[in-house]
This record gives structure tokens, sequence and C-alpha cells, in this order.
């Protein structure tokens, strides 16, 4: 295998939020030769990152020597950063607080394990034990619900949400200005297969016939990465719904600036957006799975599924959540919905490594529900780990590891709550709701 220089070719297989920070990345390190491949352009339609707004969680510098501690936090060091400081990222980080809680004894104690985690430099944590002081986590006439059996608490720093499209464009927007490749949209961008040569990865195949090679090569296609690669079990792509109301410019201004608001069990919400002033909502629920039986390799996975619609059932959590905290906006029609895939691995801890067989090759997938606010963080890991030098414990953690999927329960819930508890699949829905011009179907 040829050394890396900044003169070698560098692929990139998807344009997505991990594709957009590698490149931009390498064309920071000086990398000259770096082409991205994408079905979509960017911003794709079918990109988790491509959303109004995703939380965000930073970490702070700290002595803890738990492994596990120490890798999620040395990763929240290095995107808080970013999101605060670098002229790319930092217009889109809105620092508002956050509030956790819970619905049930068992959910609870997973909130207090993570409250207990947090390190905050000045303003406390306080613990919230009634409706009446979630209600005033916020502005008056906000937050009207009665939070039946809410229990949690409120971190006024160190936390809040990120504006993600407008991250993932201007990332891929300034690595294009640095001389990245950008191969977007139709067949030309569209990839179909790796080409091996040998013990090697030497580029992919794309839908128009054209070879692309390259020294290296990186995917970090998402949730449809394994639609191309192997991967030994490590992934299991997990859907979720999410869903947008239109408020009124009155309630624009009223809800702006609000700490995001965090249900373990039920679902989360941050304020309208800026552009359109819709507000984002989000069902939580251990993610839902389209299990088919693949005949190439005579087992059970999950396929990815493209849809601009929710499952009935979601719809009904996502408004339930609602009249749980603002009742007199739960039943407006919806201007949107969607079903958002990413990929988690075992221990969803993410997946950043140079392929043990074919040494050309690097994966950089398994976001598992924490991929967007890591993501100038992870930028960062994947070209490390195309050098060779990896920080040891972020390099020990983030190994190409299929021992982990021995024996794999796909329906595992990785510590995720609300819905019955069950990981769902979308074969077997009920029915989908039918957003179209701000109407939909389901009445519930």
């Amino acid at each position: 295998m040829s050394q890396l220089t900044h003169d070698s070719s560098i692929l990139i297989i998807g344009g997505g939020t991990w594709g957009c920070a590698t490149a931009l990345q390498l064309a920071r390190q000086g990398y000259k030769k770096v082409t991205v491949l994408d079905a979509h352009a960017i911003p794709s339609p079918i990109s988790a990152g491509n959303d109004v707004n995703k939380i965000m969680e930073e970490g702070v510098p700290s002595d803890d020597d738990d492994e596990e501690s120490y890798v999620w936090n040395r990763l929240f060091q290095l995107a808080t950063e970013a999101w605060r400081s670098d002229p790319v990222y930092s217009p889109f980080y809105h620092a508002t607080g956050f509030v956790m809680a819970a619905s049930s004894p068992e959910a609870g104690r997973h909130v207090e394990s993570y409250i207990a985690s947090c390190r905050t430099s000045s303003s406390p944590i306080r613990r919230l034990d009634t409706p009446e002081a979630f209600r005033a986590t916020m502005a008056p006439g906000i937050l009207t619900g009665d939070f039946p059996n809410w229990k949690g608490f409120v971190r006024p720093e160190g936390a809040g949400w990120v504006f993600a499209r407008g991250a993932l464009e201007a990332a891929h927007n300034e690595a294009r200005r640095l001389g990245v490749r950008f191969v977007t949209g139709g067949p030309q961008g569209k990839v179909e297969r790796l080409i091996y040569s040998g013990s090697d990865v030497l580029g992919a195949f794309t839908s128009d016939g054209v070879e692309h090679r390259a020294d290296r090569t990186v995917l970090c296609a998402g949730a449809y990465s394994d639609r191309l690669f192997d991967f030994e079990k490590q992934l299991r792509p997990t859907a979720w719904t999410l869903a947008h109301i239109q408020m009124t410019d009155e309630e624009r201004q009223t809800w702006k600036d609000l700490p995001v608001l965090f249900n373990v069990e039920r679902g989360f919400f941050m304020e309208p957006t800026t552009g359109t002033g819709e507000l984002k909502f989000v069902d939580e629920h251990p993610g839902y799975c389209n299990f088919i039986h693949d005949q190439s390799i005579d087992a059970e996975r999950s396929v990815p599924l493209s849809r601009q619609q929710i499952p009935i059932d979601a719809e009904a959590r996502a408004r339930q959540f609602l009249r749980e905290t603002v009742p007199q906006i739960a039943d407006r029609p919806f201007t949107f919905a969607r079903v958002c895939w990413d990929s988690d691995t075992p221990d969803r801890v993410f997946l950043i490594d140079q392929h043990p067989k074919y040494s050309r090759l690097v994966v950089a997938v398994g976001g598992s529900g924490m991929g967007f606010m890591t993501m100038p963080a992870v930028g960062i890991q994947v070209v490390n780990s195309l050098e060779g030098r990896m920080e040891s414990r972020l390099k020990k953690a983030f190994r190409w590891r299929p021992e982990t999927a021995v024996g794999r329960d796909w329906r595992d819930t990785q510590d995720r709550f609300g819905a019955d508890g069950k990981v769902m699949d979308l074969q077997k829905v009920k029915g989908w709701t039918n957003v179209d011009n701000g109407s939909h179907a389901s009445k519930i």
C-alpha cells in the first residue's frame, strides 16, 4: 500500500453529515485530491443531517478514567470547540440549555445517571418534580400541559441545539471552496458497488458505469453503508419519526431561544425554525426497523425505507407528547413528516477504523443516534484514522469489532425508551399519515 500524502487521491462514499465533515477536514489539512460521491444533491433529502435542528450536548475537561466516559467526553470536547468557535460550524449552535425528563421509574433512573455525569461551570442543574416546575422553565403561556408523572432536571448551560441543515450546507460549501470535488445527484453519484482488486478496495463503481479509483476509500454512507459492504452484523439501520407544525408569527417570537425539552419516553422539541417558523417534534421510542429476509445472505436484515410520512402510531405518540406539554397546539395539522434513518452498532459506539483486511478502506459508520452533535469531531477522527494517528483510547473504542455482533439481537432496544418499549417493524405498521399541504388523513 502506498504511503498517504497530500497528493494521494481519497474517495468519500456518502455526502451526508460525516462525509461532508470528513471532506472539509481533509481539505483543511491540505489534501488536494478528494472526491465525494452521493446519489443526491447536497443536502440529500434522505440524509439524517438534512434537518432543521438536532440536540447538542457539550463536553468539558475531565479526569474521569472510565474508558467509555473518557471517549464520549473527549469527542464532545472536540465537537464543542468547533460548535463554539469554528467559523464554519459556530453560526449554527444555539446554547439554549436542556430540560431532560422521564415518566417512569425505570427511565427516571437513566435520566438520573445522565445528569450525574454532566458538569457545568456556573449555573447549577435543578431538579424538576412538579408540573409547575416544568412550566417555569419557559416563558409564561408556552408550557401549559399537565406533565403527568414527569420527573427530571433543567440544565441551563452546556447544551442546546444546532441548525443541522445549515451546518451541513456550510461544511459542504467550504469543502468545495477548498477544492473538494463533489459528484452528486443521479447515476453519476450513485455508488453501485466497491472496486476490489486482490485483497484491497480501490474505489467504487457508480451507476453511470464510471470507475472512481483512489488511493484510499472512506465509506460513510450512513444507514445505507451495509448495502455496499459486509459489516458482519455490526450495523442495524434504525429509523426515528419526526413531524412539523406551523407556528404563528406571534408564537415564533414568544417561543424563541427555548431550552430543548426532552422526555426520554415521550419525545422532544426545540424552538421554531427561523426560516419557516415550523416547530419540529419527535416521538421518542427504541426505533423502527424495516425487516426483510435477504435471500443473498439467507438472513433477516433491516433495509432503509425512504418515506416522507410517518406511521399513524408515531403520529399518535407525537400528539400525546404535545398534549402533555403544549396542548394548545397539539391538534394542528402536520406540515411535514419524515422517517429519518441512522445505523446502530451493538454497543452504540461509533465505528471509525481502517478495515483489518482491506488496508485502503476506512469505514466511518454507526452514528447510533449521536452522529450529528459530534459532526466536527468525527471529521477529525476519520482523518486521524486515515493517517494512522488516532488517539489510542479512541482507536480502541472505534475499532472494527465484529466480535461484539456475534449472536446479535436485532430487536435489542439498546437502552432506549418510549412507545411499548420495543423496536418496531415498518413492515407491520397499521397505516401512514398523509401529509399534503398541511392536511393529514389520520384522525387521532
